[in-house]
C-alpha cells in the first residue's frame, strides 16, 4: 500500500472558488495515479502551506484574493525546485502569458478546463512536456516567429549569444527551472549557472523577469 502510495502524483490546488477546489480535488482523486494533498483558497496560505506538503504539480489559479498568482509562483518555485507548476486562468494576454513563465510556471490553462485535460496535463508534465492550451500555444509560437530586428538594431558581436548560451536562453523563456536545463542540456546545474550569467550580462537583464519583460512583444513600443 505504502509503494503505490508513494508513486502517486501529489497535487496541490490553489483556487479562491470554493465550488471549483472541490471539483478539481474529486477529478484526481477519482484519477488512478495522483493524490490531493492540500488546497488553498488564497496566496499567503499557499505560500506557507505548500512547501511542507512536497507537491510535485501546483494547480494555481492567477487570480487569488490576497496576490496574483504569478507573484506567488514567484515565491513558491525557490522553495519549491522540483514542483511543477500549471497556471490556471481565463486570461489569454501575452503579457500575463510571460509573466507567469517568467516567474516559474511550466504550463499556462484556459479555463474552463474539463477534467481529461486536467489529468493529462498531470501526465504531460511528469513525463517532461509542458501543458499549454492551444490557443495559448499559438501566442507563444507567434512570440517565436516575431519579425528579426533591423541590421542596425543588432546586437554588437561582443553581445551576441553562443550556441550554448541560445539553449539556455531558449529554456529561460520556457520556463524551466536550471535542474531541467541541466538534464535537458547534459551538463552540471552549475555550469547552467554560468551560462545563465552571461546571458543576463550580455542582455542586460538581472533576471529571468526581466529577460521575459525585455522580449514579450508589445513592451517596447511607444
Amino acid at each position: 500500500m505504502s509503494s503505490n502510495k508513494a508513486r502517486q502524483t501529489r497535487i496541490v490546488i490553489v483556487e479562491d472558488d470554493a465550488r471549483l477546489r472541490r471539483v478539481y480535488a474529486e477529478v484526481f482523486e477519482n484519477a488512478r495515479n495522483c493524490a490531493v494533498v492540500g488546497s488553498f483558497a488564497d496566496g499567503a496560505s499557499a505560500i506557507s502551506g505548500a512547501p511542507p506538503l512536497k507537491p510535485d504539480v501546483i494547480f494555481m489559479d492567477i487570480n487569488l484574493p490576497d496576490t496574483t498568482g504569478v507573484a506567488c509562483v514567484e515565491t513558491l518555485s525557490p522553495l519549491l525546485p522540483d514542483c511543477r507548476i500549471l497556471m490556471l486562468t481565463i486570461y489569454q494576454d501575452s503579457d500575463v502569458i510571460f509573466n507567469a513563465l517568467a516567474a516559474g510556471a511550466h504550463g499556462y490553462l484556459v479555463k474552463p478546463i474539463m477534467p481529461r485535460e486536467m489529468i493529462a496535463s498531470v501526465e504531460t508534465i511528469q513525463s517532461g512536456g509542458a501543458p499549454i492550451s492551444p490557443s495559448i500555444a499559438r501566442k507563444v509560437i507567434d512570440f517565436f516567429h516575431r519579425t528579426p530586428r533591423p541590421a542596425s538594431e543588432s546586437p554588437a558581436p561582443d553581445l551576441m549569444l553562443s550556441a550554448r548560451e541560445q539553449q539556455v536562453l531558449d529554456h529561460l523563456v520556457n520556463g524551466l527551472s536550471q535542474k531541467e536545463m541541466a538534464d535537458n542540456l547534459g551538463i552540471a546545474i552549475s555550469t547552467v549557472n554560468t551560462y545563465v550569467q552571461r546571458i543576463y550580462e550580455k542582455l542586460h537583464v538581472r533576471s529571468r523577469r526581466e529577460l521575459i519583460a525585455q522580449h514579450t512583444p508589445g513592451r517596447n513600443q511607444a
